[in-house]
């Protein structure tokens, strides 16, 4: 449906010559996995693979697809044994290079790219998701995991095109939102258009202004904050179209909205959750 080797191939070669890292995440079993760790036993996927004799150490199932073979200056990680990739040196590798950003792609939507994407969002990384460049074992589990999950854990789920446009734009210079740009939602969805773009004061904070139309009923007011990347004369915010209506976004957020919604600070709570604080080991919870 999407061509999926080929838009992978497209997304690598166009990310090499502009010296941004290329890790690859492979699986690989051998006997001690299943006979000493049973990790056959642990889920179905495990199950799956295990019955399937897929991507045995040394076989063709655990090799590199001819198109996609990774260079010597690619990143090759420790193979994954279930679903996420972060359960690698991964970690290691991203801490060693200073990423803070990763831009997933490859199999499974629904599997390792959600889990290792879900891993890295709560681990304080951006995530995007290439569309075009992730493929599932069926259609629902696809659509289920780019429409629904991926809007709500990463900052955008973006084509080929737009990341390598975007990446453009940041290796040219910086490309600031524009009047006239398209807002798209992290689910890619087409949101509205921008009618002009407000810098911060000392009173608010700075906004896109989309007119009201077909999707609003009133005047919405983005915070710049939510714009994550700008590709062409595409702008992505990070929430889906869905629940933009939803946003307190009838009227420019002022500086001190913003303060509210930061919460107190930890040294002003005297309980937590307000009925109890969290259990602390070693310590009674009347301590």
């Amino acid at each position: 449906m999407n061509d999926v080797v080929d838009h992978l191939k497209r997304a690598i070669e166009g990310v090499r010559p502009r010296g941004i890292p290329i890790l690859f995440g492979p699986m690989a079993y051998t006997e001690e996995d299943y006979a000493d760790e049973q990790l056959q036993r642990r889920s179905g996927i495990n199950r799956l693979m295990f019955e399937k004799k897929m991507f045995l150490a040394g076989s063709w199932g655990a090799d590199f697809h001819p198109d996609l073979q990774p260079r010597e200056d690619d990143t090759v990680l420790l193979p994954h044994k279930s679903c996420d990739v972060f359960q690698t040196d991964l970690p290691e590798h991203l801490r060693r290079m200073g990423i803070t950003h990763l831009v997933i792609a490859g199999m499974t939507a629904n599997l390792c790219c959600e889990s290792t994407g879900r891993h890295a969002m709560e681990e304080g990384f951006d995530v995007t998701f290439l569309s075009d460049a992730i493929g599932a074992s069926s259609i629902p589990e696809y659509e289920a995991s780019i429409r629904v999950n991926y809007p709500l854990i990463a900052n955008a789920v973006i084509t080929v095109d737009e990341f390598l446009a975007a990446v453009e734009a940041l290796t040219a210079a910086r490309v600031d939102v524009q009047s006239g740009d398209t807002v798209r939602g992290s689910d890619h969805r087409e949101i509205g258009t921008v009618d002009k773009v407000v810098e911060a004061t000392e009173e608010t904070e700075g906004y896109l202004l989309v007119p009201r139309g077909l999707i609003f009923e009133t005047d919405t007011y983005i915070p710049l904050d939510a714009v994550v990347k700008r590709s062409g004369t595409d702008v992505f915010i990070n929430i889906p179209k869905l629940v933009v209506g939803e946003m307190p976004w009838g009227e420019p957020s002022s500086r001190a909205d913003r303060r509210a919604k930061h919460g107190p600070r930890a040294t002003e709570v005297d309980k937590l959750y307000g009925s109890r604080s969290p259990s602390i080991r070693g310590r009674s919870a009347r301590e």
